[in-house]
């Protein structure tokens, strides 16, 4: 099965032959890290983002980190970089995978209290996704939708079920022309809630929190 996406506006698609992933690690800052009798490190790593997340979705990536942002979301941390006092292991891992991997880009962090305080209704620039599977060869096309239907996806499988403008369409799913067409709209709360990967992060981070306080969790993450 071939998988599609699209970066640009309404209609158009592109292969996805190189994938983008994630890397990255939960740390925590010691809670007594400003007292004057501490000399250890304020933070260090306390768990990986994998095995917490291992999936490869681009709403997500747009959605917190401004990557693969084909939706057009306004990112909640993109293009911070490393953190000035990220714990050594992180900052190895991060220089030894750019050390050996030229794609390595997209260096940056969120704490837990920006995760904990995210509005889940706020949506991207875009109306929503329209997928398309193919019946005859289970193909995938995945349309960003703005606010008209693209004009031969019209032609191909007639004006959608759901009205004759996005605007305000609900999620929803049809056949027509021997294919399966599935379209809805986007919020922080798809992309990010139950059922994406992203709660058992969010929970970890969460728990986290209760010993090391909200802005002493953080992700640190980069992509390749």
């Amino acid at each position: 099965m071939i998988v599609w996406d699209s970066r640009q506006c309404s209609g158009s698609v592109y292969p996805v032959i190189v994938g983008t992933d994630i890397y990255g690690f939960i740390e925590t800052r010691h809670p007594r890290a400003d007292e004057d009798w501490y000399e250890g490190d304020a933070w260090a790593l306390s768990i990986p983002l994998y095995p917490l997340y291992d999936d490869r979705d681009y709403e997500s990536f747009g959605c917190l980190f401004g990557v693969r942002n084909w939706l057009g979301w306004t990112p909640t941390a993109a293009g911070r970089g490393l953190p000035a006092d990220v714990s050594e292991p992180v900052r190895t891992d991060h220089a030894n995978s750019a050390r050996i991997d030229a794609a390595v880009h997209g260096c940056t962090w969120v704490s837990w209290a920006e995760l904990r305080d995210l509005d889940m209704t706020v949506r991207p620039a875009a109306r929503g996704v329209l997928q398309i599977q193919s019946g005859q060869d289970s193909s995938i096309r995945r349309y960003r939708i703005d606010d008209q239907w693209p004009d031969e996806l019209v032609k191909l499988y007639r004006m959608p079920p759901v009205g004759t403008s996005p605007v305000g369409a609900p999620a929803s799913r049809w056949e027509a022309s021997g294919a399966t067409l599935e379209y809805g709209p986007l919020t922080r709360l798809d992309v990010l809630g139950p059922g994406t990967g992203w709660e058992h992060v969010f929970g970890v981070m969460q728990a986290l929190a209760r010993r090391f306080g909200p802005d002493g969790v953080r992700l640190v993450v980069w992509f390749d």
